[in-house]
């Protein structure tokens, strides 16, 4: 069988195929994608495979931007730290939906579902969509807990609660948890936001805050506020005027 992985972050998509072909080692991966520019150039030039392995939030785009551009009806098992696009997943031709950091057993269950639908389809078409829909109405939110940071050549994951901030420096993305260390971040702020939810509030274009990590907030010039940290930071936040009455109430919660 062959698959192709769409992946933006390369350690994960060595331990994503070192784990399939851990599974079953008969399988080829074909190719490993790392953009959504990549992803619509390869298929257009090449077979469809048997399986794809998908993150979703690439360095680009999203992957579901690939599958727009050029048509596809191979499956595909999205592997992602984001749970809000499950729906959208299930509406193209995805099969599971895999939340990172994943497991051996959560890619071992991806490929018996793949076999299980293959089966299935060869049998008997409707049935299968059928299994499908009714996977689709069975799946239950998941919320996702952790990202996932490089470090020393591993990837590790941190749970949001333990994060006091994100932030940018020098045009690159860091976090910093509760015991003043800080990791680098393969993603923007823009898509980390879009998964911390409502512990977290977006100063400005350059912090991220969790609100456990607050210690108080006091007035600044032009009527914004400035925002001081439980944990020492040497960055100075401010709330920026635009923001500062949606700030008030986030706190108040």
């Amino acid at each position: 069988m062959k698959i192709v992985i769409i992946e933006d972050e390369k350690l994960t998509a060595k331990d994503l195929e070192d784990v399939i072909l851990e599974i079953a080692p008969s399988f080829q991966i074909v190719a490993t994608l790392y953009s959504v520019k990549q992803g619509i150039e390869y298929f257009r030039q090449n077979p469809n495979p048997d399986l794809i392995f998908s993150d979703i939030q690439l360095g680009d785009g999203l992957s579901f931007d690939i599958f727009s551009a050029v048509e596809t009806k191979t499956p595909i098992v999205f592997c992602t730290a984001y749970d809000e696009y499950a729906l959208q997943a299930f509406r193209l031709n995805g099969i599971d939906y895999v939340l990172k950091p994943f497991t051996t057993e959560a890619i071992s269950a991806a490929l018996d579902k793949y076999k299980g639908l293959s089966k299935v389809f060869a049998e008997n078409t409707g049935t299968a969509i059928g299994e499908i829909q009714r996977l689709l109405s069975e799946m239950k939110p998941v919320k996702s807990s952790s990202i996932l940071v490089n470090h020393k050549e591993k990837i590790i994951p941190i749970k949001l609660d333990d994060i006091a901030v994100f932030y940018i420096r020098n045009q690159a993305t860091y976090l910093m948890n509760f015991d003043g260390k800080s990791y680098f971040l393969n993603k923007t702020l823009d898509q980390i936001e879009q998964i911390c939810g409502e512990g977290f509030f977006r100063a400005n274009r350059q912090f991220l805050v969790n609100r456990a990590a607050v210690n108080d907030a006091s007035h600044h010039l032009s009527r914004k506020f400035s925002i001081r940290l439980k944990i020492p930071f040497e960055h100075h936040i401010t709330v920026s005027r635009e923001k500062l009455s949606d700030f008030l109430e986030w706190l108040a919660r």
